[in-house]
């Protein structure tokens, strides 16, 4: 714990003071039923002696007073985004650093217990648990989890390479590139108490979540004084993400229903009515960031393109970096460029999964699967969004089928930047 010299209580001054008083007043009563004459040098010499005496009890103490003022030891980031907008894999850049303590929608919890209640309901509780797992109180799944817990009971566990390696579990190193595959095989068993000493022990602690849609909800975050806190916002192209969702129809339904507040009815949004509420909160949170933000916001909020961050990996993963006050290491430049220079666009099955993949051909894989058609309905729910963070809206079949023609459009010279 560290400590400060500035401001000596009111309560321990007054004692203090209260006390040199009643000595002084004491030892005057005294002196008047002696009747004894005392000189007024004397007297002022005493009274110097009090004042001392209170100047070293005020030293003494305040040294123990909290230093408010400081930062906390660990720095806080929180990945901000929505379903299949590649939030999986930016969460995997920072879960490979080893001195990174990651979890991947520890409010998938929070959902799945609750899930007859909306997303705005459920937000206070989503804000409270992120909050505790940023602290390491991991005493906060229990209303959410059996009593009796492993590893394996936390949502997507096994991503985490923090909870793959010493201390949650001797089977890898900090600085080895670990497999959820290997990881899950391997780590499966160890107490969920693993999760909370693991935690301790890192100076980053960063969480992906998917389930915020207002930055609001996270100003008392934000001005929390035992976080050190700062947002980066992933988006992607609106497009994009409608042809990833119709890939995982089935494993989004629930959450479809919560976002619509369907009262536990699953839902499948063929009408686009939850992206239409994904693009609504996009533009929500960039503007509110950006727009006349409060101060405490201020270098606290980062915005990323997941479309620039395929083309030039390492420069947005630098950049990332750098907000977070991290540093790019030899192994991590070579496994990202492994992971991002596969082949292909990825298969169904691997919707949810991190594999090598080319992630440009990923980024563009939309404008040859979907119909016109659809890409013009959901340039109707999300035009607002797609304008306002980037990206060419399609006027015609020819166009999208013209890969030549970048729908990605440059950043704007105060686009990102603080008004």
């Amino acid at each position: 714990m560290q400590f400060k010299n500035r401001y000596l209580p009111y309560s321990l001054y007054t004692f203090l003071l209260q006390k040199t008083r009643t000595s002084f007043l004491n030892c005057f009563s005294s002196v008047r039923m002696a009747r004894i004459r005392i000189p007024s040098t004397i007297v002022i010499l005493f009274v110097m002696v009090q004042t001392g005496f209170l100047l070293f009890m005020y030293t003494r103490y305040s040294s123990f007073i909290p230093q408010s003022e400081e930062k906390p030891s660990q720095a806080h980031i929180l990945i901000l985004s929505s379903w299949r907008s590649g939030s999986s894999f930016v969460g995997q850049l920072f879960s490979q650093h080893p001195d990174v303590f990651y979890l991947m929608e520890p409010a998938w919890h929070v959902w799945v217990t609750m899930y007859q209640n909306s997303a705005k309901v459920l937000h206070m509780a989503v804000r409270d648990l992120v909050r505790s797992v940023f602290l390491c109180d991991m005493s906060v799944f229990d209303a959410y989890m059996p009593w009796k817990r492993n590893l394996s009971d936390l949502f997507q566990w096994a991503v985490s390479r923090a909870l793959c390696s010493a201390p949650a579990c001797d089977s890898f190193q900090r600085t080895d590139i670990t497999s959820e595959m290997a990881c899950k095989t391997l780590c499966g068993r160890y107490p969920f108490s693993k999760v909370e000493e693991a935690c301790k022990t890192y100076s980053h602690v960063v969480i992906k979540e998917v389930r915020f849609f207002d930055l609001k909800v996270l100003y008392p975050l934000l001005t929390d004084p035992s976080l050190n806190l700062k947002i980066i916002h992933l988006v992607r192209d609106p497009r994009a993400v409608v042809k990833s969702r119709e890939q995982s129809v089935k494993a989004l339904a629930r959450d479809n229903g919560i976002v619509l507040s369907t009262n536990g009815t699953k839902v499948e949004d063929s009408k686009y009515k939850v992206m239409q509420e994904i693009c609504r909160s996009h533009v929500q949170i960039y503007e509110t960031a950006t727009l006349k933000p409060p101060s405490f916001l201020k270098d606290r909020y980062l915005m990323i393109r997941f479309e620039d961050l395929v083309r030039d990996p390492l420069s947005e993963i630098s950049e990332m970096y750098k907000f977070a006050d991290l540093s790019l290491t030899p192994t991590l430049k070579s496994w990202i460029y492994n992971i991002t220079h596969g082949q292909g666009s990825g298969k169904r099955k691997e919707a949810f999964k991190i594999t090598s993949r080319d992630a440009v051909s990923v980024s563009q894989a939309w404008r040859n699967v979907l119909s016109f058609q659809k890409i013009q309905k959901i340039q109707e729910v999300c035009k607002g969004a797609i304008n306002m963070l980037g990206y060419q809206l399609l006027d015609s079949e020819k166009e999208q089928k013209d890969l030549s023609l970048d729908l990605v459009l440059p950043r704007r010279q105060n686009q990102f930047s603080w008004s």
